[in-house]
């Protein structure tokens, strides 16, 4: 990679002085613990489709799928019927239409001439899979062609990503090879996929276009979009408005395949509900085979133009075809010349115009930066806690609620708070930009705090996306416009929540947004380590339920009011507390609570209501 020998060698000496350079033998070195594996049973693996953390082997991607499609929303699947389980849409140029369901069911393949009947609509096979061409259909014209045709587990989205495997240029070179081997066997992606490729150094692009791969990613659609986070984060941009129209006219679970390492429902797409992680050869393999549902290891990933079937095992690169490719394709120099002139690439970044001194002029017309309200009414001393009595619930939710459920960082529509809220300054639509990119913004982030689309709060029986019930009357809205309303009337807020309370990634938004909308205490089964430090650094309180206990098990139903005991006076790390619930006719019962301050300095930082004043005094402390 170019670095300097010099640099090499001071790593080196490092940690040979250390006793961790190169691998120890056994008994060289003593560990806590020895684990045996047989290379022999490791296989090829994808993640998904809601969490990175739900690994399974290449063939069972299909039976996995199939599985979640029709088993309950509440045990993670998405709840299809066998009513429902195979729908057909065809998406063409006038639009979208259903294709009629056969008297038999499904699908028919008839392989000696690649055709498939669906319905009373025949359908041809024009080069891959997902190329096809409605012969007939009731209502409509002779030889209408569909672009392509969605049911569940079609694939709509594509990426190669910056993060982790772009890193690597064994399996990014490995991606360009498939491609390679693909079109030279005659195979195409559906152009109504949307394909990207963003790799994280422009020696990726270096490398690939020097081995002459690049041209066959291009070929499959794979062309370069830009250096950095793109689908991975959210930024994968609109689909064609006729798959959106597609998936939501008929509810269908589209999937996306991407080289990154989040996968979190609603964090690729809002529309798209499975997201599976691969490496980037199988990106492109997927993407080829046009669906998830498929068993690669046994089921052509497509057919040439003359129908012959075609496997991924015909066109998987060899580990000698890789390494000829590195060997051709990579030398220290490219790393070099990238990286000493890194400024100079990009002279539209270079040249934007910053301001300079020591304060920062706010800018109150901005719509990317405001001036946050952490502050407001600052003083030297800390000020008396205020009891925590009177919180109405905002929220009840499940297990492994994570980070991007509370505070996403993709697109967001017009229709929401936050796209209510830059509409009134004039923002259009197209200029919305994420909530990532608005971070410094409060007012944007506080709208998209618990707006995923995803997002399941029991309060609301059964709604998607970010909403709740304003108690004591009960009506439905969004949870920013309920803060808004509970803000008013001085009403102090309560989370109840299952298992892995805010896992995922360490976004600060979390719960400075939790904070800011009137979030005092969450309640939860167990919290993922650093979005609990986070709550308490912005003065959030956390608290554990004892063993056995759960929203369920307590009965919660929303419309009570909870208030904590036993907190008023000193704190000590994981203190019982004690929970006081009101339900609306009067009834009274408590429980106990762990306090989850697990240290003195949290506890300091909670007394001086969060880090951010915390530090602050400590730094006026010593002028």
């Amino acid at each position: 990679t170019g670095r300097d020998p010099l640099q090499i060698a001071i790593v080196r000496d490092y940690l040979v002085a250390q006793n961790l350079f190169g691998i120890p033998r056994k008994g060289e070195i003593d560990y806590s613990k020895e684990l045996e594996l047989d290379l022999t049973t490791i296989k090829p693996s994808v993640s998904g489709p809601k969490r990175p953390q739900d690994r399974l082997d290449l063939p069972q991607i299909k039976f996995q799928f199939n599985h979640l499609l029709i088993s309950p929303v509440s045990e993670g699947g998405y709840g299809k019927t066998a009513e429902n389980r195979y729908p057909h849409v065809c998406v063409h140029s006038m639009g979208t239409f259903p294709l009629l369901p056969h008297e038999t069911g499904g699908i028919e393949e008839i392989n000696d001439s690649q055709k498939h009947r669906v319905g009373w609509s025949e359908v041809e096979m024009v080069s891959n899979r997902p190329f096809t061409k409605v012969i007939s259909t009731p209502g409509y014209s002779e030889s209408t062609a569909c672009d392509v045709i969605l049911t569940h587990g079609s694939v709509v989205i594509a990426a190669i990503t910056s993060c982790t495997n772009t890193s690597n240029p064994s399996v990014m070179l490995a991606a360009g090879l498939l491609a390679k081997k693909a079109v030279e066997k005659g195979l195409m992606v559906n152009p109504m996929i949307k394909t990207s490729l963003a790799p994280g150094s422009r020696v990726v692009t270096d490398y690939l276009e020097k081995t002459g791969l690049q041209k066959y990613l291009n070929t499959l659609g794979f062309e370069l979009v830009g250096y950095g986070c793109t689908t991975c984060i959210g930024n994968s941009g609109p689909l064609d408005e006729r798959i959106e129209e597609a998936i939501k006219d008929h509810d269908l679970i589209t999937a996306s395949v991407l080289s990154g390492n989040r996968n979190f429902e609603a964090r690729i797409h809002g529309s798209v509900k499975a997201n599976f992680l691969m490496s980037p050869p199988l990106v492109v393999a997927f993407a080829l085979a046009g669906r998830v549902d498929i068993d690669l290891e046994n089921e052509p990933i497509g057919y040439n133009q003359e129908g012959d079937a075609v496997y991924l095992h015909q066109i998987w690169p060899t580990n000698k075809e890789i390494e000829e490719a590195l060997q051709i394709g990579i030398n220290p120099q490219m790393f070099k010349n990238r990286y000493s002139n890194f400024m100079d690439d990009n002279p539209v970044w270079k040249n934007i115009q910053s301001s300079t001194g020591d304060l920062y002029q706010w800018d109150t017309t901005s719509t990317y930066i405001q001036q946050p309200p952490y502050f407001e009414s600052f003083s030297m001393k800390t000020t008396k806690r205020s009891p925590l009595t009177g919180l109405r619930p905002l929220a009840l939710f499940g297990d492994s609620v994570t980070t991007d459920h509370i505070s996403p960082a993709g697109a967001f529509k017009a229709n929401s708070p936050a796209g209510q809220y830059l509409i009134s300054l004039g923002i259009k639509p197209e200029d919305f930009n994420s909530y990532g990119s608005r971070r410094g913004n409060h007012h944007v982030m506080m709208r998209g705090t618990f707006a995923n689309v995803r997002i399941r709060n029991k309060i609301c029986e059964g709604q998607e996306g970010g909403f709740t019930k304003l108690m004591p009357e009960g009506q439905l809205m969004t949870i920013f416009d309920a803060c808004e309303i509970y803000k008013k009337r001085e009403v102090p807020l309560i989370i109840f929540a299952g298992q892995d309370y805010g896992m995922g990634s360490s976004r600060d938004w979390a719960a400075k947004g939790s904070a800011l909308l009137g979030v005092k205490v969450v309640v939860a089964k167990s919290f993922e380590r650093i979005h609990r430090s986070n709550l308490i650094g912005m003065g959030v309180l956390p608290l554990q339920f004892a063993e056995g206990q759960s929203i369920e098990s307590l009965n919660i139903k929303g419309d009570e009011i909870f208030s904590i005991e036993g907190i008023d006076e000193s704190l000590s790390p994981q203190q019982k507390v004690i929970l006081l619930i009101r339900s609306p006719d009067g009834n009274e019962k408590k429980v106990n609570l762990i306090s989850r301050l697990d240290s003195p300095l949290e506890i300091e930082y909670y007394e001086h209501g969060g880090i951010l004043p915390y530090v602050l005094r400590q730094l006026l402390e010593k002028q």
